[in-house]
């Protein structure tokens, strides 16, 4: 029994730095050149990318993919929200998925389905500018404030400090949106867009009414982005490294660009059937559809971590 868990202890992504540290150092890869963060600093004076790692414009591009990521994928999933919130409102009328889908198109027609999009759209919007853009930002701030050894040893922990300080700004984004549109989707009559619901919001409690959802939010969001985040780098990671027959650097970027799908898909697999589907699929195709923002404008990406020379020299695993 106990020799069949320690295997799987030593695989755990998440388990003690030291450990990581010697597994990594054991492991056999292919020569390829160290990917520091001097290095990734100095990508500007490489053809290949069109600004350097780290950067203003940088961190823009990626705010700009965390905007369609999360904007593009939510919008999509509008009639399915509005069901779900509904159901839990008026649990007694909307009885199931079905049945709500039944209730909401017999009361409102087929566009009834869709209210509530626009204040989906640019909140959700809002909170992926600063939910990807931010965490570009803190996982570099806190990296350097770790210094390269450190943040390398404590990865995980780095992934969720940065994430879980991107999302609480992230959520104040998010939360005069998604109080218009709570509103607009479960309370007949109040609001049937979003030009309507926030002047009638403010004048009924002022400034507010956009933001006292907003602690529920923390609550609710920065714990599911902390896991999001840090699953996804340590599945990439674990990818690449046991899966993937050939370092990234040999992978094409269609290649990455599945490997990076699949991550995003594994990160949160754990849960109901309908969860799997739903909240899966969509996180999985917000990191495809980052990455690819990423990819297309010729942003610099970082390869797995890998473990520095100076710790390798201090563990003796060099010869």
């Amino acid at each position: 029994m106990f020799s069949s868990i320690a295997p799987l202890a030593r695989h755990n992504p998440f388990y003690a730095p030291h450990f990581q540290l010697v597994q990594d150092g054991v492991r056999k890869r292919p020569a390829e050149a160290p990917a520091t963060r001097r290095g990734l600093a100095a990508a500007s004076a490489d053809e290949e990318y069109s600004c350097e790692y780290g950067s203003l414009k940088f961190y823009a591009l990626c705010g700009v993919g965390g905007v369609l990521s999360c904007g593009l994928t939510h919008t999509g999933v509008v009639p399915l929200d509005l069901v779900k919130c509904r159901m839990q409102v008026d649990p007694q009328k909307y009885k199931s998925i079905f049945n709500g889908f039944s209730v909401t198109i017999n009361e409102d027609g087929v566009r009834g389905l869709a209210k509530g999009w626009a204040p989906t759209f640019i909140g959700y919007s809002m909170q992926g500018l600063c939910k990807f853009g931010f965490y570009e930002v803190f996982k570099i701030l806190y990296g350097n404030m770790l210094g390269e050894e450190n943040a390398y040893l404590w990865r995980t922990s780095l992934y969720l400090a940065a994430s879980a300080s991107a999302e609480f700004f992230a959520d104040i984004a998010l939360a005069p949106m998604e109080a218009a549109k709570v509103r607009i989707q479960t309370q007949p009559g109040y609001a049937n867009t979003l030009r309507q619901a926030l002047p009638k919001m403010f004048a009924e409690e002022g400034i507010w009414a956009f933001y006292k959802g907003v602690a529920p939010l923390w609550m609710r969001q920065i714990p599911y982005t902390m896991m999001k985040f840090a699953c996804f780098e340590r599945t990439v990671e674990a990818l690449y490294k046991y899966v993937v027959p050939k370092p990234r650097s040999e992978c094409s970027k269609g290649e990455q660009l599945v490997v990076t799908f699949v991550a995003g898909y594994i990160g949160v697999w754990k849960g109901l059937f309908a969860r799997i589907i739903m909240i899966g699929t969509l996180t999985a195709l917000q990191w495809f559809i980052y990455d690819s923002v990423k990819v297309y404008f010729r942003l610099p990406r970082p390869p797995p971590p890998e473990m520095p020379e100076s710790l390798k020299k201090k563990l003796g695993l060099t010869e």
